[in-house]
């Protein structure tokens, strides 16, 4: 890690029970690090906690995990970047581990693969979940990425600072791996242990609120960043049920030459115009994108780098 300059980034929610294990395990992995940790409006004694084990701490009153992190990447100034949760189920011991790969390969983004290491560390709701999402990110934008909810992540300044940061909530872990993987950055995975809370330590994810959100964002991403794929699957929905209705039609005129059902005939029509209208969309849209992808990748380049595989 040589002379990196490196930052803790800990976002929490009502984490008394964890938060003090959490600044003390990675104040000995990371000696050299500033460790911040950004209180989300608790209403236990997380924030004196955390002080009291030495940690840097700040509020960020918007609640919700996505705007503690658009906060934290906006205020803090390093060279290595990890962001880690506050409730003491990652390994602080894979920190420099996770920080060395990122320096010597020059990498912008390095993510923990959870292994876990008891069946209650991790629910079998959200097990099938992240697979599930993670599965279909992958068919989408490519399968770079086996666990895209981690976090657990280290970061480079010039990922960090080029992060447009959008999210509001727990989504922003699925905003993460999207940006990373659109953009084609250079980013690896590394197995780390992954322990249950802490007694007296309670999930603020919600299995299925925070599933459909993060469907949701993942839905808007398509949208948004693959446009041309999105409008090209309505085309083909649209598209087959104008046919599946015209067909009776055109088999009536063909034998009788009337239309005894204009109604489905118009319907048949009027999808079938505007499903090629939604292709059109979709190819002015992927212009568009385009656009917005080279003005993103331009952002990114702006930053420079501030360490090199030398260290």
């Amino acid at each position: 890690m040589g002379e990196a300059d490196i930052a803790v980034l800990v976002p929490c929610y009502n984490e008394e029970a964890a938060i003090r294990k959490v600044v003390e395990d990675f104040r000995a992995a990371l000696p050299t690090a500033t460790i911040f940790v950004y209180d989300n409006n608790s209403s236990d004694g997380t924030v004196e906690r955390a002080r009291s084990a030495g940690a840097v701490v700040r509020v960020e009153r918007l609640q919700g995990k996505g705007n503690v992190v658009r906060r934290m990447f906006a205020d803090v100034e390093a060279d290595v970047y990890v962001l880690v949760d506050g409730d003491d189920t990652y390994s602080a011991a894979s920190a420099p581990q996770m920080i060395d790969k990122l320096v010597e390969e020059s990498l912008d983004m390095v993510s923990a693969v959870r292994i876990e290491s008891s069946v209650a560390a991790y629910r079998h709701g959200h097990r099938f979940g992240n697979m599930v999402l993670t599965g279909f990110v992958a068919w989408i934008f490519g399968s770079r990425s086996s666990d895209m909810l981690s976090g657990y992540r280290i970061f480079s300044r010039r990922f960090v600072k080029s992060f447009p940061a959008l999210a509001t909530g727990f989504e922003i872990e699925t905003e993460l791996t999207v940006h990373a993987l659109e953009l084609g950055l250079p980013l690896a995975e590394v197995p780390t242990p992954y322990s249950e809370r802490p007694p007296g330590s309670v999930s603020k994810l919600r299995t299925y609120r925070d599933g459909m959100r993060i469907a949701q964002t993942i839905f808007n991403l398509v949208k948004e960043e693959k446009p041309l794929v999105f409008f090209t699957l309505l085309f083909c929905a649209l598209a087959v049920v104008a046919i599946a209705l015209g067909i009776p039609v055109m088999i009536t005129f063909r034998e009788t030459g009337l239309v005894p059902r204009l109604p489905t005939a118009m319907l048949s029509m009027g999808l079938m115009l505007t499903a090629f209208l939604s292709l059109t969309c979709g190819f002015i849209l992927d212009t568009v994108t385009r656009g917005r992808k080279e003005t993103k990748r331009l952002a990114y380049l702006r930053v420079p780098i501030r360490f090199t595989n030398n260290l």
